[in-house]
């Protein structure tokens, strides 16, 4: 898959399996997960295996990205949209390991994922959500012009979706 972003600082590309561990330490960090909704990897064969069946980029040309940083290659987390055929939504999400909280790493490479949604892939729309209370991601959503459209229940958690048009991206 030839899926990669460039932005001034990251590099943004699909998950491989020598990213395993990254990830699966990314998911044990019960403060990296706490408003996902997402429980621990068992092992590292269960990330493992998560990177080797994940579809998205060969059927839908979109997926979760390793997010890294240009200068070192060093993995920050991952970033990016998600297609929900049962819905015909995409999403952006983004996961970042703590030390790169507070950076703008976030909205630095979900900005580069939302123009490769709505401008490369004409997308109409694109979705996010976060737990109400993680205020920190909806001040990412809040930076990137995505509009508050409705509050749900995920995970038995109060959620807020916004959304972006492709007419109101910058």
């Amino acid at each position: 898959m030839s899926l990669i972003l460039h932005t001034a600082r990251l590099s943004l590309r699909p998950m491989e399996l020598a990213d395993a561990q990254f990830f699966f330490e990314l998911n044990s960090d019960p403060e990296v997960i706490k408003y996902t909704g997402d429980k621990p990897f068992n092992d590292i064969e269960e990330t493992r295996s998560l990177i080797r069946n994940y579809d998205q980029y060969t059927k839908y040309k979109q997926g979760r990205l390793a997010v890294q940083l240009k200068a070192t290659e060093e993995l920050l987390g991952w970033c990016g949209l998600k297609y929900h055929p049962d819905t015909g939504e995409t999403d952006l999400g983004y996961r970042f390991k703590k030390e790169y909280w507070n950076k703008g790493y976030a909205t630095e490479a979900a900005h580069a994922c939302l123009e490769y949604g709505l401008n490369t892939l004409s997308l109409p729309s694109i979705l996010a959500t976060a737990v109400k209370e993680n205020t920190a991601s909806v001040r990412v959503m809040e930076k990137l012009g995505m509009k508050y459209w409705k509050t749900v229940v995920e995970h038995g958690e109060a959620c807020v979706v916004y959304q972006i048009q492709k007419s109101d991206f910058q």
